[in-house]
């Protein structure tokens, strides 16, 4: 009897894995104004679902927002860097789509991430509705279609890998452990881990071996943990032609697509170090980093838009779990949460209406 939700659960983890890859299909699925009744009722179980997730985790959010009475405890310089760190995380992400769909101007990129992100983030189902509003602003913009498909297949894919490989990376900062119970510590640990993750890469894009090896090992993992589903086969190669496609994307700037991955989610890491300085912690500097990768993935997951409420809750209790006192870990989740999720929907207003402006629909 436990295998059903076991299963549902592992499908949703693979269908985000699949739309990473599958970014057009993701934008047809966003752009289909009337579905078949099939597809209808479909939507209507993952919104009940969605309803049903956020009602269990509404007692953890609504913990969550009453700390905001204690932001006075932010000084302005702590709540200015946290907003820096956010602006240098969205930077890096419009200067990875802006190689990949290798547009000509950064304002259409801008405006357009902005919008289509912030809907993601407040619309069930987001990620394809999402996908489809920044396509289609891009369009207006001028870009070639199937450029915009490939440059934001290619990002997605970096974006989405570089999460899947942070918490294999910080394994062996976990196993050591620290003794030094200090954010510059956690700051250290990080700073490592991220320039591993840039020579992985590096090294994943140059020889072919690594991506075979993590193939065959993922697909001998998943296989095990879900011997009721079918078979996965041909992962190393899949992953191989992904490699070659995002090589075939990008070309020669691969290296600056790789950086500008790797910077969104340090300067992304930054702010939630940045949060816990500011409560005054003094957590376990592996575990934090795990906090933060556990936190990442539970966003990808479709559950709820944007990781709504699982995120939050997910990243308060293992907070407490590196070392934070209760209080902190829930003020210092509300603060990066505050940076992280709540302040770029008016940015993703704003970025559609001057893009409306600067961009008019036809007609």
């Amino acid at each position: 009897m436990t295998v059903a939700p076991r299963a549902r659960v592992g499908d949703r983890v693979e269908r985000a894995i699949e739309d990473r890859a599958d970014v057009e299909h993701v934008i047809e699925r966003g752009e289909a104004q009337q579905p078949p009744r099939g597809k209808l009722l479909r939507r209507a179980i993952w919104l009940a679902i969605t309803a049903i997730s956020l009602y269990l985790v509404f007692p953890s959010l609504l913990d969550l927002f009453s700390s905001w009475r204690d932001l006075n405890r932010f000084g302005a310089g702590w709540l200015g860097a946290m907003a820096a760190l956010q602006l240098a995380t969205l930077a890096c992400l419009w200067a990875l789509q802006h190689l990949a769909i290798r547009a000509p101007a950064w304002y259409p990129v801008i405006t357009s991430q902005l919008a289509g992100n912030a809907l993601s983030k407040i619309a069930p189902g987001g990620g394809a509705v999402g996908a489809a509003l920044q396509y289609r602003m891009l369009v207006q913009s001028g870009a070639r279609p199937a450029t915009i498909v490939s440059g934001l297949t290619a990002a997605s894919l970096l974006i989405f890998a570089a999460v899947l490989a942070l918490p294999v990376l910080a394994v062996p900062a976990i196993i050591r452990g620290a003794v030094n119970q200090s954010l510059v510590q956690a700051t250290i640990v990080g700073a490592v881990v991220f320039v591993a993750l840039f020579a992985v890469g590096a090294v994943c894009v140059a020889s072919d071996r690594p991506l075979r090896w993590v193939g065959r090992v993922v697909q001998r993992v998943r296989n095990r943990l879900r011997r009721h589903a079918e078979p996965l086969t041909g992962l190393p190669s899949r992953l191989l032609r992904e490699r070659d496609r995002i090589l075939g994307t990008l070309g020669p700037r691969w290296k600056r697509a790789l950086l500008a991955t790797v910077g969104r989610w340090a300067f992304d890491y930054a702010t939630l170090l940045a949060a816990l300085a500011a409560v005054g912690s003094r957590p376990r500097p592996a575990l934090v980093l795990l906090a933060f990768c556990g936190a990442q993935i539970l966003a990808q997951i479709p559950v709820t838009p944007g990781g709504l409420g699982f995120v939050e809750a997910g990243l308060t209790a293992m907070l407490k779990l590196a070392g934070v006192p209760a209080g902190a870990a829930v003020l210092a989740t509300f603060a990066y949460r505050l940076f992280s999720y709540w302040l770029p929907l008016p940015l993703g207003a704003v970025g559609w209406v001057v893009h409306r402006r600067r961009y008019p629909a036809p007609g």
